[in-house]
């Protein structure tokens, strides 16, 4: 049984999912791109959730997202059963499209965690060995001096959505919202606090690529790439899936955290042990979502602090 989650109304998360056998099905053209810019837009209105960041690799999803209203298991369901089935309709494809593996959800709890995974997001194709600079790549993304002030903007896509149904607008606008731990007066520093780290990790990029002899494929051959074959360079085999991040060097925020999540799962494993023995009058920890979602429970309001 998987651990249970935290789901706290204005959280800060990164968002990753990966297709299936790392096929290539999300290889950046424009109607792939076209589809996931329109379902991002239309999941987040619905459920008020701010887009910081993203970029949309050939075998999988990154996202820099706020949770404002404690609502991302069903922001997540919702846009990721739209992003499937409009792309088995765009690229003919039969079978699942998402990875049997659950969705990775990290918690950014520190400005250095928020500045260090959004240059993460955007530094991805560059740290594949695709493209030289994250601004080369083709695919769906955020550019670093966009973050709070940018908007991407889609039509409708042909595929799969009904252009009768009203949820499904004529085009829609996404906007890069500012994370809540920016303040508005302070997001010209933060966006050049993302660029300079989003240049350490190029450069470290580069430093690899050389290291090992190799060269960047390039954004013309990438969207050459079949849609139906496979990423074949050796992947590390998937370790522990994180609950949160602090950021570098943020030795203390990390031991306070860790806590935190230690004591929110002790304190939700005697709730769910006490509902199980027929208790229904328990009262769960704040942040409790599946339980208070399906069946009713009740949560306290204080959120808990170490």
């Amino acid at each position: 049984m998987s651990q249970p989650r935290e789901i706290t109304p204005g959280a800060t998360y990164l968002i990753t999912r990966r297709v299936l056998r790392r096929h290539f099905l999300f290889r950046p053209d424009a109607a792939i791109t076209q589809l996931l810019v329109y379902a991002l837009a239309v999941s987040t209105r619905r459920y008020g959730i701010e887009v910081h960041a993203l970029c949309a690799m050939s075998t999988h999803l990154h996202l820099v997202v706020t949770d404002a209203n404690g609502v991302l298991p069903r922001f997540l369901q919702f846009f990721h059963r739209i992003v499937a089935l409009g792309t088995k309709v765009l690229r003919q494809w039969e079978g699942p499209v998402w990875d049997h593996e659950a969705t990775s959800v990290v918690r950014l709890l520190t400005r250095a965690a928020v500045v260090e995974k959004i240059a993460y997001v955007l530094a991805n194709p560059v740290a594949a060995g695709l493209v030289q600079h994250a601004g080369e790549w083709p695919g769906a993304k955020a550019d670093v001096r966009e973050i709070g002030r940018g908007v991407l903007r889609a039509a409708r896509p042909t595929a799969y959505l009904d252009p009768e149904n009203p949820q499904w607008p004529e085009e829609v606008a996404l906007l890069l919202a500012l994370p809540p731990v920016i303040e508005p007066d302070s997001a010209d520093a933060f966006r050049d606090e993302v660029a300079a780290e989003l240049e350490r990790q190029e450069a470290q990029a580069h430093a690899e690529v050389r290291q090992q002899g190799l060269r960047f494929l390039g954004a013309v051959r990438v969207g050459e790439v079949s849609p139906y074959d496979r990423a074949t360079t050796f992947e590390t085999p998937r370790g522990r899936n994180p609950t949160f991040a602090v950021g570098r060097q943020q030795g203390e925020a990390r031991r306070i955290a860790g806590a935190a999540v230690r004591a929110f799962r002790a304190l939700y494993r005697a709730s769910i042990e006490r509902w199980r023995a027929g208790v229904r009058s328990v009262v769960f920890p704040a942040g409790t979502w599946w339980m208070r979602t399906f069946h009713g429970v009740s949560v306290t309001d204080v959120v808990l602090t170490v």
